[in-house]
């Protein structure tokens, strides 16, 4: 056999396989340009917070088979009364292993404005060992009528906070909840807050169903680019005035999927109970935006 012949064959056995490589790759990439923003389909876990405090492994193991990719998990400190508080017998490598034997990612985690207060060092600890990057306060706590020394003070001390994250690498975060939602000298806290804190010490997760306090998210995304990191997912009915899945809804999610690129957002999580949650999946895994 000669060495032209040889090389013929080598030559079409590697053509083939690099076919097949391409195509492996190709597929993989229109499965990722099927999600919004090219990002995995997340949820946070808080809606399945009782089956969590029964069997962790087992509820990460429905939300992967749902279609979710990766999640949001709640501190077993900070939320040690909601159904959190088992996560505090595992390590966080024990963590990492279920959660990467079920085949999703993790990100990101909810932590108790108090708990930071008391003791952040701890706090960072446990989300490194998990591998967080995101560590996110549903709210700063503050009164449900501010004065603006009030909110002042709030974001002061949410700024620090930030600090000391970020020289653990770990970028902070605050949702939008009660306090956010309140006004002060006839403004939005919320609004005020984007004045307040550091753009680089702080971004914002935005809870889509504040839409039914007049928050949109599209304008907030639009009005504040590059503030925001995440957003919890949920679909609004301007018929009915609930919660119901996504696309299954009055949401233009094109519109506001295409605004979180200029918000900023790295990732995004469905949040409601989990027949909802399932319902959302196909939808947003086909939305194209």
């Amino acid at each position: 056999m000669s060495a032209i012949s040889i090389s013929r064959r080598e030559f079409l056995k590697s053509a083939a396989a690099y076919s097949a490589v391409a195509s492996f790759f190709s597929a993989g990439a229109l499965r990722l340009r099927a999600n919004p923003l090219g990002m995995p389909i997340g949820c946070q876990t808080w809606p399945v917070r009782k089956m969590i405090a029964q069997d962790f492994p087992g509820t990460i193991k429905q939300l992967a088979d749902a279609g979710f990719q990766t999640i949001e998990l709640c501190s077993p400190v900070g939320y040690a009364d909601e159904g959190f508080a088992g996560l505090g017998k595992y390590k966080g490598s024990e963590l990492r292993k279920i959660l990467g034997d079920a085949g999703v990612s993790c990100v990101s985690s909810h932590f108790g404005i108090d708990e930071l207060r008391k003791d952040q060092p701890r706090a960072i600890a446990w989300a490194k060992d998990v591998g967080l990057t995101q560590m996110l306060v549903p709210s700063l706590d503050g009164p449900k009528n501010p004065t603006m020394d009030d909110v002042k003070r709030a974001a002061d001390e949410y700024n620090k906070l930030g600090e000391q994250a970020a020289k653990a690498g770990i970028q902070q975060g605050l949702h939008n909840e009660d306090f956010e939602l309140s006004t002060v000298d006839g403004k939005r806290t919320y609004d005020v807050l984007f004045d307040l804190l550091d753009p680089k010490l702080v971004k914002f997760q935005f809870q889509v169903s504040t839409i039914s306090r007049g928050y949109d998210a599209a304008e907030y995304f639009t009005k504040y680019p590059g503030r925001f990191i995440s957003m919890h997912v949920q679909g609004w009915s301007a018929e009915t005035k609930k919660v119901v899945p996504v696309g299954q809804d009055s949401l233009n999610w094109n519109k506001i999927f295409t605004a979180a690129k200029t918000g900023g957002i790295k990732n995004y999580f469905v949040e409601m109970n989990l027949e909802m949650m399932r319902a959302s999946v196909p939808y947003l895994h086909n939305l194209q935006v």
